[in-house]
């Protein structure tokens, strides 16, 4: 089966699909691969150039728990199981994970007094590994901590996890199965009509029997376009800090602060890069592309950060970035079945959706059949090796047998990022392929690391161009 991946031009002709998913982030491309186990003809498509381009790529890349989820809420659900499933998933594709722990750290009588009803509740939501810690106990296991914390509540099983391998790895293996990927394909109107959709996008006409809302931002927007006007999406902007790996020796768990109702605090994470991630903000927007970073957000990040992990801003600060999470002004998932519309929402999905975005993609999967989608019988879906972008595993340039069968995994090209030759050959040719200078650092980590691509710009350049089509 030959992969079909278009970005321009226009859409291909013919039947209708059966399923079309809109957006490519990790939600829709979790649900694309989960229809791919089945004999439908399935279309994911993505306003954007790439897959997970939009608050996907954005995030802090955190696998939870879900041990502080709203007891009973749809999310608690799906993020207890999608947690289960994703570490499963990532073991075998070789998705990036290091499974630190996270402790909730008390800083004074007030949010001491908190913990035991945190710990209540994470038992309410079936995790039983959380304790509570004292002052010493804490500081035991976080040595570099700032100073007068009171206890923490310690999560274990609270992971770290490559944010971008992750939807990568539902896209390629979605496409393998024959799902159709339309990228810089946007939906700009949509008609309903007795048998099926037809979707005027940006690249022409799409029509699909069943439709699959998993636009995020827009979730909101493709809804009105279906009548439907029960929530309106407001851009949550989180601005983060990410330092150098001089700085991982600093940190051995994901500090986290004692949630209060705007959500769960600023933090302090090692990532599975070797770096320190420092955020992030919470800020109501009303632009759904304002993506920038601020002064005031960098300022307010610093003196977080100081407080817990006054080390930390001695380190030189790699880079900066931004994200917007998907508030709806409901504490769950906005997700919601339209039998009559052949029609399924996703909407709401906020930081925990990549932990929850398999068990999402199954969920869907089943509120689809209720609205009359007849799945088949399920099939095994192609097996799939992802690239190591982690630190725990051994890169490419460390591994003698793969250099020995080929010599361009030991010419290093990034050397900030230790990134070979081999590997941005692959990710140029890959099933998915990157089509920009940033898919290309998503998949290889090229131009990432602290001197952010002064040294190694060039000539990761003019290997992009080169394979450019």
């Amino acid at each position: 089966m030959t992969p079909t991946v278009t970005r321009a031009g226009e859409l291909p002709d013919g039947d209708p699909y059966d399923v079309t998913v809109i957006g490519g982030g990790v939600v829709g491309t979790a649900i694309a691969r989960e229809l791919a186990k089945y004999p439908l003809r399935t279309a994911l498509v993505e306003a954007s150039d790439d897959i997970g381009n939009g608050t996907s790529k954005a995030n802090t890349a955190i696998l939870h728990t879900g041990f502080d989820a709203v007891p009973g809420s749809l999310e608690a659900g799906l993020v207890r199981e999608g947690q289960r499933l994703l570490a499963e998933y990532a073991a075998g594709t070789g998705i990036p994970v290091e499974r630190v722990g996270a402790l909730l750290v008390a800083w004074d009588d007030e949010q001491r007094a908190v913990l035991p009803a945190l710990l209540a509740k994470a038992e309410r939501n079936g995790y039983h590994a959380a304790r509570l810690l004292d002052a010493d106990e804490l500081y035991d296991r976080e040595p570099r901590l700032g100073p007068g914390a009171l206890g923490a509540l310690e999560v274990p099983d609270e992971s770290v996890i490559c944010p971008w391998t992750t939807p990568l790895a539902y896209a390629t293996q979605a496409v393998l199965a024959g799902v159709h990927l339309h990228l810089d394909c946007r939906v700009l109107h949509i008609d309903t009509g007795p048998d099926t959709h037809t979707l005027t996008t940006s690249r022409g006409p799409l029509r699909t029997r069943y439709l699959v809302n998993a636009a995020g931002l827009y979730a909101d927007e493709i809804d009105r376009h279906l009548g439907h006007d029960t929530f309106t999406v407001t851009p949550r902007r989180g601005q983060l800090m990410v330092f150098d790996k001089l700085a991982r020796d600093l940190v051995r768990h994901i500090l986290l602060p004692v949630p209060t109702s705007a959500g769960k605090g600023v933090l302090v994470a090692p990532t599975v890069f070797g770096n320190v991630l420092l955020g992030p903000t919470s800020e109501d927007l009303g632009d759904k592309s304002d993506t920038a970073s601020t002064a005031d957000g960098l300022h307010f990040l610093r003196e977080k950060g100081r407080r817990i992990l006054p080390e930390l801003l001695d380190e030189e600060v790699t880079a900066v970035y931004a994200g917007l999470r998907a508030a709806t002004g409901q504490e769950d998932y906005r997700i919601q079945d339209h039998p009559d519309q052949r029609y399924v929402t996703v909407g709401g999905i906020r930081s925990t959706g990549l932990t929850a975005s398999l068990a999402i993609g199954a969920h869907v999967t089943g509120l689809l059949t209720r609205t009359g989608l007849e799945l088949g019988t399920a099939r095994e879906l192609p097996g799939i090796t992802m690239p190591n972008l982690g630190e725990a595993s051994p890169r490419p340039y460390l591994r003698a047998d793969l250099i020995d069968r080929d010599p361009a995994y030991g010419t290093i090209v990034c050397h900030c990022e230790r990134v070979t030759l081999g590997e941005i050959r692959d990710a140029l040719n890959a099933t998915v392929p990157a089509r920009s200078l940033d898919g290309l650092r998503r998949r290889t980590r090229a131009r990432g690391g602290r001197c952010q691509g002064f040294s190694c710009g060039p000539a990761v350049r003019a290997l992009f161009e080169e394979a450019r089509p």
